[in-house]
């Protein structure tokens, strides 16, 4: 398995970590109040207290302090050592209880570090797994790491077809160079305001709110994910189906699905059977 940087150095790896090292800059408390109620939702839970918490590429590490001040003990880990070291600030600014909350810099793709990880009740990977250049290793993997009885809570790119393809190229343009990361930004942020804004006008609402209220569905930054939107590479994709059957094939039973007609994510909840088959 080649290193982070080495896939930096080939143009063939997105600077997640810088990303979200901007990201941090802009969180505040209603950021993390709608994380943590999004997480809420998706796990039909009030509280997490005394559940171990595994998040596989925890980036900003939002969601690992969602968890964490829900109560769970939390395990987090990246394979980008910015995002690892954004984490660690995150948690020195908003963790209540850094003992409860483990850091580490890893890959899902790493047999050695896995395994000295051991299982838990809830596993959490979202926007991440289509970003190793391995995606259904990286599920498999993950699906590893649930204890019997626990939930696997993941979110995966949605397959679209000739789309996703011309996205791939796109987003492998981005990474390549510098000049590829400006011809993109030249071209898609323009587009991406510009139709956001004819949307808007259509529906008659206020075209500000597109950004002043997009914390509210995760929590998250609408610059900040076109940014990752661009340049996130490695890209998979798959259909709701696809995922479904193969954690099904797995031993998981799935809970629940929050699927897109778009190129964004598809949400899925698993549970896996109360003894390994």
């Amino acid at each position: 398995m080649s290193s982070h940087q080495d896939d930096l150095d080939r143009g063939e790896r997105f600077t997640f970590g810088k990303n979200w090292k901007a990201f941090l800059e802009v969180l505040n408390e209603k950021r993390i109040t709608s994380a943590q109620n999004s997480l809420r939702e998706m796990l039909g839970v009030e509280r997490l207290d005394g559940v171990s918490f595994l998040d596989i590429g925890s980036g900003s590490g939002l969601f690992s302090l969602a968890a964490h001040r829900l109560g769970a003990s939390v395990h987090s880990f990246d394979f980008d050592p910015q995002s690892v070291a954004t984490t660690v600030e995150l948690r020195r600014r908003f963790g209540s209880n850094p003992e409860n909350w483990i850091i580490e810099e890893g890959s899902i793709l790493d047999d050695n570090y896995l395994s000295n990880l051991g299982q838990f009740d809830i596993v959490y990977s979202w926007g991440v797994l289509h970003h190793t250049g391995s995606m259904w290793q990286a599920i498999e993997n993950s699906i590893a790491r649930v204890a019997p009885g626990g939930k696997l809570f993941i979110a995966l790119y949605n397959d679209q077809g000739m789309r996703s393809r011309a996205w791939h190229e796109v987003k492998k343009l981005y990474c390549r160079n510098a000049l590829g990361r400006y011809v993109v930004s030249a071209l898609f942020f323009p587009l991406f305001a510009f139709s956001g804004l004819l949307q808007d006008i259509g529906r008659r609402k206020n075209p500000l709110q597109r950004y002043t209220e997009y914390y509210s569905k995760r929590g998250m930054s609408l610059y900040h994910d076109w940014v990752d939107w661009l340049g996130g590479f490695p890209y998979e994709t798959c259909t709701p189906q696809a995922a479904t059957e193969f954690c099904e094939k797995k031993g998981l039973t799935a809970r629940k699905k929050k699927t897109t007609d778009t190129l964004g994510c598809n949400e899925y909840l698993f549970i896996k059977q109360a003894t390994d088959i």
